[in-house]
């Protein structure tokens, strides 16, 4: 009778841990439409146009009396966003791993992006300060909620299942953000047959995302639950701490596991090269390549569909060789592919295709097994405070590439110097992640050592 109660309590176990996966895929599959639609597709030329509407003669802005560049103002309210994420997400992690209540934290997060997403609908006119505020709001919540999402990974997933878990949610969001932006294309491209502005199509297609955002929300919030967190040391610190005091403190307990500090620098490096790439491409593709604007959204469409493929493809690699042997192995691939990418013809949009492919296969992967590996790291109670700090290595830092990528075409004034120039990131953060003893990092950060890792 004791055996049949402890095998009904595993099964049970079991169900509820993969009903709360399948709700935990679901997020990804909610916000991952705000980044392809809202950040990479639309949002950038009509704020942009919004801008250069409500400029002066001389093509400038004047928020809060500060002479702004129309053509600037969407990358400096995107510099605004990460700055509040910033700010807010070590004081959210902190409280999250204090109180144990991720959930309440991740739906006030993830309904204020979807609110303010949806508010864009309002973008008419000259309206560019709403446009800011509207962006700075929702891309700082969706960082803040990213952290909270992926610090749940640890306690829905075994260290045995952590890699397909991870990537599993990188698909659903990739497959989630391509058909959207088909729906969207299709309004957009035939907004004249829809009896719409191309203005208003726009507008639509941001309202959207932020409607599919908070719809699909609700299976997350309805499936995962809260844990109090295990580590009473922890969370007692955690309490008396603000913003940069908690970042700060939560720097210092990553000291007494150096390791974890140490993949976490490799990351850094090599996500910053992944990020640049990725808002780059189009500019590159553009002034470089002399493609037009169809070509570019198609490429990052493309890049969308295979992402899924690849995402759930290295999952299966990690399960034979590993995550860090896979991730070692995509950082490879995408100094191979930006190789290729320098000797691109211009005109040649099959070949930019071709590039794009070779990027979607390894995008997904990367950021998967990425997240996967840290989970691993992370010492137990600790999942908010912790994957706060890989948020803001993976938000907060990711301009070191652009800068990089800038310089490079300043001084050479080559788009295919600026995008050779990024390979050093990938060299570099390949050097740094081979060095970290992984095994070792996990049973130092108390947790059990994977089979295969």
């Amino acid at each position: 009778m004791g055996t049949d109660t402890v095998r009904t309590d595993t099964a049970d176990e079991a169900a509820g841990r993969r009903r709360e996966q399948r709700g935990w895929y679901f997020y990804d599959w909610a916000c991952s439409v705000y980044s392809t639609s809202v950040l990479t597709v639309f949002l950038g030329p009509y704020l942009t146009s919004v801008a250069e509407e409500a400029a002066d003669a001389d093509g400038f802005v004047h928020p809060l009396g500060i002479p702004v560049r129309a053509g600037s103002f969407f990358a400096y309210s995107v510099s605004l966003s990460v700055i509040v994420a910033v700010l807010v997400m070590p004081l959210v992690g902190a409280a999250a791993d204090r109180t144990g209540r991720k959930k309440p934290l991740l739906a006030a997060a993830a309904y204020t992006g979807a609110a303010a997403t949806t508010a864009m609908f309002l973008l008419d006119g000259d309206r560019y300060l709403l446009g800011g505020f509207l962006l700075v709001v929702a891309n700082a919540a969706q960082s803040v909620a990213m952290m909270l999402y992926n610090a749940y990974l640890p306690q829905i997933a075994p260290p045995e299942e952590r890699d397909a878990v991870s990537s599993r949610g990188w698909a659903f969001g990739y497959a989630s953000g391509s058909l959207m932006l088909i729906v969207n294309l299709v309004l957009y491209l035939a907004h004249d047959s829809f009896g719409v502005s191309e203005s208003t199509a726009v507008r639509i297609c941001l309202a959207s995302a932020g409607l599919w955002w908070g719809a699909w929300a609700l299976i997350p919030l309805r499936r995962l639950r809260d844990r109090r967190s295990g580590s009473v040391q922890g969370a007692e610190r955690a309490g008396g701490a603000m913003g940069f005091r908690q970042l700060a403190a939560t720097i210092r307990d990553m000291r007494r596991h150096p390791l974890t500090l140490a993949f976490l620098l490799a990351y850094l490096i090599y996500n910053d090269g992944i990020q640049t790439v990725i808002s780059q491409a189009s500019i590159y593709g553009s002034e470089e390549l002399g493609l037009g604007q169809s070509t570019l959204i198609g490429a990052v469409l493309l890049v969308q569909l295979l992402a899924v493929a690849g995402a759930l493809g290295m999952g299966r690699l990690a399960r034979i060789y590993g995550a860090k042997r896979t991730i070692l192995g995509s950082l490879v691939a995408w100094t191979v592919t930006l190789a290729a990418g320098y000797f691109l013809p211009a005109g040649a949009p099959v070949w930019f295709f071709v590039l794009a492919s070779g990027i979607g296969l390894v995008l997904g992967g990367s950021q998967a097994l990425s997240r996967s590996l840290f989970s691993h790291l992370v010492p137990p109670g600790k999942e908010a405070e912790y994957f706060s700090a890989y948020e803001l290595s993976d938000r907060g830092m990711s301009w070191l590439g652009p800068l990089l990528f800038g310089l490079t075409y300043q001084l050479t004034g080559s788009y295919r110097d600026a995008i050779i120039s990024l390979v050093a990131f990938f060299i570099i953060g390949f050097v740094l992640l081979a060095r970290v003893p992984v095994r070792r990092a996990i049973g130092d950060a108390g947790n059990p050592v994977p089979t295969t890792i």
